[in-house]
């Protein structure tokens, strides 16, 4: 298939700008991709579609203050430092994109006026706007972390725009109820199941479920396990191929356990339903499946991009967000619902005023 397919005109007022008040009361569209038939449901509904000895895999990313402001040497020119990854903790090597990226060259140096010990010296060029930095400090290793994270701030998405315009603050101030937004980001822009540090984004689909929805889950015989696959950045890239064969993603780390790969080998043998929670997970679940079906504990990384037409053998449930035009995200959901039923499926959600993106609503796709 080629990318031009995959091509929408997403409206800017349904981009979400924040989250539904309550994690399980964002709207949920099902889509049964065998006959491409639609539902228009609440998140809270997700139970009716599922059985006793059902599993849901989530992935327990922790989203990390990765976005920080610092001054460049001599010119104090205003420089954003966003954190990708640690390279090396005891060098305090740091992999970094900056902007503007123009002015930032091998051997400047960043200071933060927030916490004047710790500067950041560019040692390397990596990518365009990529930058490998080294941090001196006096701090020792643990301190410098700390540190460092108090400089940063929760790396909402581009798209959402703060301030936000008029008619958008005036909504969230009547849904939130006055609640001051950059602390309800810092609650809301994470799972209430994160506990592994390392992500830049946030799992988006896993940001739908309260503890009341995975109670009631649980009080129905579902089952519940957790991988880890920490959100980098470069899965968020665009597109720029026509052909979806020569597109290559940046590596994410990933993590399985034994005890989950286990609980796959039983729903199966059961014949019951594995529900993939969000696009990293379905991912992660199919880089690591043997020629058997069968998937093995792992601790690496995988590059693995997915699009139509693939063959999954794992999961045979999907519980995302709406993504962007052109995305991989998008690309993945209709590898696995079908590229008519998704497509239908997200020009009806155009139409009936779907919310898009990490603070969206959500899509239940099964057979």
């Amino acid at each position: 298939m080629k990318l031009s397919q995959f091509k929408f005109k997403l409206p800017d007022d349904l981009i979400a700008q924040y989250p539904s008040y309550y994690r399980d009361e964002a709207r949920m569209m099902v889509v049964h991709r065998k006959t491409g038939a639609i539902e228009h449901k609440q998140v809270k509904d997700v139970t009716e579609y599922f059985d006793d000895g059902d599993l849901f895999i989530f992935n327990n990313t922790k989203v990390f203050p990765a976005r920080m402001y610092a001054k460049k040497e001599k010119t104090m020119a205003n420089i954003e430092v966003f954190l990708l990854r640690e390279l090396n903790h005891e060098m305090r090597y740091w992999d970094v994109l900056v902007d503007p990226a123009r002015k930032i060259r091998i051997g400047n140096k960043l200071f933060f006026e927030e916490d004047s010990n710790i500067i950041g010296e560019i040692i390397d060029n990596t990518t365009s706007r990529g930058r490998t930095m080294r941090f001196l400090t006096d701090y020792d290793n643990d301190e410098f972390v700390r540190r460092l994270y108090k400089l940063g701030s929760i790396p909402l998405p581009k798209y959402i725009r703060r301030p936000m315009s008029e008619s958008v603050q005036e909504q969230f101030n009547e849904d939130f109820r006055g609640q001051d937004i950059s602390m309800m980001d810092v609650e809301r822009y994470q799972s209430i199941f994160a506990t592994q540090e390392g992500a830049v984004a946030a799992p988006a689909a896993s940001l739908h479920f309260s503890k009341q929805l995975l109670k009631r889950m649980e009080i129905c015989g579902i089952e519940q396990q957790f991988l880890t696959s920490h959100m980098a950045l470069g899965n968020f890239k665009g597109i720029d191929v026509e052909d979806l064969s020569k597109h290559k993603v940046e590596s994410e780390q990933i993590i399985i356990s034994s005890s989950l790969a286990q609980a796959v080998d039983k729903a199966h043998a059961t014949g019951k339903r594995v529900c993939a929670v969000g696009t990293e997970v379905m991912r992660a679940l199919e880089h690591v499946v043997g020629t058997d079906g069968q998937i093995k504990a792992y601790d690496g990384w995988t590059n693995k991009f997915i699009y139509p037409p693939y063959d999954f053998t794992v999961a045979n449930a999907f519980f995302v967000n709406f993504y962007g035009s052109q995305s991989s995200q998008l690309l993945l959901v209709a590898a696995f619902g079908g590229f008519e039923p998704v497509m239908k499926a997200y020009h009806t959600a155009i139409k009936e005023g779907y919310h898009f993106g990490d603070y969206g609503d959500a899509m239940l796709v099964i057979d």
